[in-house]
């Protein structure tokens, strides 16, 4: 270090010498002023500073100076410095910073916040200077006054809203929650209008904050602004947006009834919103009852259709996640259907309950004749849009091989991929046509298929691809035969179609054929799958802890964690087990598909 400082020492010397210009010399000084200050030496860096600032009153050489006075002790040096700057720059307002820094560093506080006071009281209407005043107090470690020269600032002209991100940044800083939940909501109530600004900002903060300190906070001054303010529609539709934000939906739907009763024109839009939010986070229970109160206010109600095809779409929703359904529930829901798509007609607007009427009908009730023809029914409609119609026409043919209809389902699926050939449709149909000729025994065919999709741009697909291509390759006998897949295929095709005690037999079939094989771990998956269906959920759950357990390295094991982490959450009501199965998820499979699932779930669930 010492060598290379001599030698620009000799360097700098060489160039003062030499005929060059005095801008050249200046610049050579300048860099090794800045060699000496960033590595500490600053003794050298003071005595080039001084002579460079002499030489031109630069605002970066008087600010290396000035730290270099104060990384030296040499406060007394830095306080002159800063008083003789402001005395030729007034309006350079962070020199009050600087001067009342310098004693600061003395332990002189009263001097030290006469100057902070008096950069204060020097803001202007001219709010140039006004950031950089506030970083200077940041930066020196008083944030009070940085909230005073904002403050200050919206005084001088009169505006309410200035600085207000700056100062949420400051409060958020500095811990101090209450006066940050205080700036949000005096800002909502001089300006309702920009309420969507202000819930990107609250949303921001509470997201960065350590704890849930913050939340807390804006949740208790928000119970107290609606109790004192019970008819302001702002902090109202504000406490239904905080409670959607932390997962709160049953408090949130409170609000919104509270919204619905106070202003009535308004009160549908937020039941509505609450209903939508709550399903798509599987807060069945809530985003039913919404539903069901926007359908109390008649059919006259403009949100009446949406809640009646809504409600339905929850209840379904309830059901279609391999969970069975008992008769009485089943024909409770089928008729519930049936009324509802009498009333409302079979149309473009239909077409959700029509397709989750087939599925039910098929796939719950065993009657894929009725479901067969609904879709039909739905492929009619006039002007449905091509996509739409293509993903019917890859459920009627998920339907078809369901009943038996091979050929007739490969045809549809072949349309469907020829329509949508680069896109996410078409390779999803390409992906049943490989797995059909999977059940037919074609694994040669199938797998080449499978190659193909598993660069897909759908990761869904390419993974579902991946996981059949590995099973087909994995299970090739050493005579190039697939006796067991064979056997294996037979079984899934029977589960396919809720021929669940025949799918059994096949799958235990494998088991005491031989003592070992890769496909026992596929076969405990669909084992449990079948226990699921028959509602045995402790066996379920018994048979995918011995997967994870023996087989934690192999492609169902993340499968396995989250279907037995869902059970244990909403079938066997053990949160504790449901919450260490997420975890072992989150931890030792980043990368899976379920990952982000699990993380809405774990967080939800630790929240209770």
């Amino acid at each position: 270090m010492k060598r290379l400082g001599n030698i620009l020492v000799l360097s700098l010397m060489a160039l003062m010498l030499s005929p060059t210009s005095s801008a050249s010399a200046q610049q050579s000084q300048e860099q090794m002023a800045a060699y000496y200050f960033d590595n500490g030496e600053f003794q050298q860096a003071e005595q080039l500073y001084e002579s460079l600032y002499k030489r031109t009153t630069n605002k970066y050489y008087y600010q290396r100076l000035y730290a270099t006075y104060l990384q030296l002790g040499e406060f007394k040096e830095a306080a002159k410095l800063a008083e003789k700057r402001l005395k030729n720059y007034p309006k350079e307002l962070p020199l009050y910073v600087d001067l009342g820094n310098a004693y600061l560093t003395q332990k002189q506080v009263k001097k030290a916040e006469k100057y902070f006071d008096r950069a204060i009281d020097a803001i202007s209407a001219d709010l140039s200077v006004v950031p950089d005043l506030a970083m200077a107090f940041v930066n020196i470690g008083r944030p009070d006054y940085a909230i005073q020269t904002y403050r200050t600032a919206r005084a001088k002209t009169r505006n309410k809203q200035l600085y207000f991100n700056e100062l949420i940044g400051v409060y958020q800083t500095m811990g101090d929650y209450a006066a940050m939940t205080q700036e949000y909501f005096d800002l909502l109530d001089n300006s309702p209008g920009i309420m969507p600004s202000v819930q990107i900002s609250m949303q921001k903060a509470m997201l960065e904050a350590p704890d849930d300190r913050l939340a807390n906070g804006v949740k208790e001054a928000l119970v107290q602004r609606v109790r004192e303010h019970p008819d302001n529609q702002t902090y109202l539709e504000m406490m239904i947006w905080f409670s959607i934000q932390q997962k709160d939906f049953e408090f949130a739907l409170v609000q919104a009834q509270a919204v619905d009763a106070r202003f009535p024109d308004k009160g549908g839009d937020q039941l509505l919103r609450v209903a939508r939010i709550s399903y798509q986070n599987e807060s069945y229970d809530v985003a039913a009852e919404a539903y069901r109160l926007l359908q109390r206010k008649g059919k006259e109600h403009p949100h009446y259709f949406d809640s009646r095809v809504g409600e339905l779409e929850v209840e379904f929703a309830r059901i279609n996640h391999n969970y069975s359904i008992d008769n009485k529930d089943f024909q409770r829901l089928r008729q519930r259907y049936e009324e509802a798509i009498a009333e409302l007609g079979k149309n473009e607007r239909t077409v959700p309950l029509m397709r989750n009427y087939a599925t039910l009908m098929a796939y719950h009730g065993g009657d894929a004749q009725v479901a067969v023809s609904m879709l039909d029914d739905v492929l009619e409609i006039p002007r449905l849009k091509p996509a739409v119609r293509d993903e019917v026409k890859l459920e009627l043919g998920d339907l078809l091989l369901f009943a038996g209809s091979v050929w007739d389902a490969s045809l549809l699926y072949m349309q469907v991929e020829k329509a949508n050939k680069n896109d996410v449709l078409g390779a999803q149909a390409k992906f049943k046509n490989a797995k059909l000729s999977y059940f037919n025994h074609d694994f040669e065919w199938a797998n080449s298929q499978l190659k193909v999709l598993r660069s897909s741009t759908s990761k869904l697909v390419a993974n579902d691809a991946m996981e059949l291509s590995l099973l087909i390759s994995d299970n090739m006998e050493d005579d190039s035969t697939y006796g067991m897949l064979e056997l294996f295929a037979d079984a899934e095709l029977l589960l396919y179609r809720n021929q669940l005690d025949s799918a059994w037999n096949g799958f235990d079939a494998i088991s005491r054929a031989v003592l070992s094989h890769p496909l026992f771990d596929e076969i405990l998956m669909r084992k449990a799958q079948i226990r699921i269906k028959q509602a045995r959920y402790v066996e379920a759950d018994s048979l995918l802890q011995r997967l994870v357990d023996f087989y934690p390295y192999d492609i169902t094991a993340d499968d396995a964690l989250m279907l037995r982490a869902e059970i244990n959450e909403d079938r066997l009501e053990n949160p504790a087990t449901a919450l260490e199965c997420y975890e072992k998820l989150l931890l030792d499979y980043p990368s899976s598909l379920y990952s982000d699932r699990a993380r809405k779930r774990y967080n939800a669930l630790k929240a209770r």
